[in-house]
């Protein structure tokens, strides 16, 4: 891909994370069955990538399925495991050779066992990967995530490893699912929804948030792009007072 002038004199974040919302939806506006949305929307995953990793993004991560979307019916649910498996076979040679390393969190074990083999099988062919992080959550829920962290953290106090005046915000973040990852500077979601949907409920702390009225089939780079060049002309404090000097 060839990068234009507009993404060359973009400073990217760091970590940009996305919930893709709205693929059923576009799907019943263009008169297709939900399924189809879905088809779609993987398009949109393939040049978000592409985009990323062009400008310099260290991490994305996208909510490719919520522990909620198991409640979906059956038939849905069948057919984005069927969808996964044929991106993660399709794209795991792609991202290899633009030296992406594709990771994922999420419970992962309530993934039927051929799915998470291909899964398994993608994150090695491309752990050797030194440029973006491609981080799909996958059967992944905010609260099922610090549940899990707090549980190993009691395990570890019980063993002796830590007393509990040692847990602090260091210690939780080093057993959640993102350990090793930075925080995400740029929480984006599509669809028109204004919520986070149970996602990265511990990391998302500072992010800046960006919520888009388009369907998530229907993002586009230049949409990114401008909400790129949105986040860098926020202040981030972080809780502190900036210092401003007197005219």
């Amino acid at each position: 891909m060839n990068m234009s002038e507009t993404e060359k004199n973009v400073k990217s974040p760091r970590h940009i994370a996305i919930i893709m919302d709205g693929n059923g939806r576009w799907a019943e506006q263009h008169g297709h069955l939900r399924v189809k949305g879905h088809e779609v929307g993987a398009e949109t995953v393939d040049r978000m990538v592409s985009v990323c990793a062009e400008i310099g993004v260290e991490v994305l991560t996208l909510y490719a399925f919520s522990s909620e979307n198991w409640q979906r019916p059956a038939l849905e649910v069948a057919a984005l495991m069927r969808l996964l498996r044929h991106y993660l076979r399709r794209e795991s040679k792609r991202l290899k050779k633009e030296n992406i390393r594709l990771r994922a969190i999420g419970r992962l074990e309530r993934l039927d066992p051929a799915v998470r083999k291909d899964l398994e099988k993608a994150c090695a062919q491309t752990a050797s990967g030194t440029g973006m992080i491609l981080n799909l959550a996958i059967s992944y829920g905010g609260r099922d995530e610090l549940c899990d962290a707090t549980a190993a953290i009691c395990r570890e106090v019980q063993s002796g490893k830590y007393s509990c005046d040692e847990i602090d915000d260091k210690l939780m973040t080093a057993h959640l699912d993102t350990a090793g990852l930075p925080d995400p500077d740029i929480m984006i979601r599509t669809g028109g929804e204004y919520r986070i949907s149970n996602f990265l409920l511990w990391q998302l702390a500072y992010a800046e948030l960006y919520f888009s009225d388009t369907l998530w089939p229907d993002f586009s780079k230049e949409e990114l792009l401008r909400i790129i060049n949105d986040f860098q002309q926020r202040e981030r404090r972080f809780g502190r007072v900036v210092e401003r000097g007197r005219p």
